[in-house]
């Protein structure tokens, strides 16, 4: 599975989400560097979700925005599946 597969994936399970928006970040020269793949708006929640695939992983520069969402009160993470996409929608659930 390439990461584009796996975007597209979690894509299509959270258009699925009531009360959820998200838009996917467009890399390339365009697009900022280091912004996670997914950008969500649950509950009033910020979630970035970098979504990588196989050994793949976060860049510095990834890492490193995680980092600055996580301290802005955000939340931002490092997803390899829709299943743990699924996790963190339904945790914010209960909140």
């Amino acid at each position: 599975m390439k990461e584009s597969d796996l975007i597209k994936a979690i894509s299509n399970y959270l258009k699925t989400v009531p009360y959820l928006f998200f838009w996917k970040e467009h890399g390339g020269m365009y697009g900022t560097a280091g912004i996670p793949d997914l950008i969500v708006c649950y509950k009033g929640r910020f979630i970035g979700l970098e979504c990588k695939v196989g050994k793949n992983t976060a860049t510095a520069l990834q890492q490193q925005t995680i980092r600055q969402i996580l301290k802005a009160g955000g939340y931002a993470v490092v997803v390899k599946s829709v299943g743990e996409v699924k996790a963190i929608i339904q945790a914010f659930e209960k909140e």
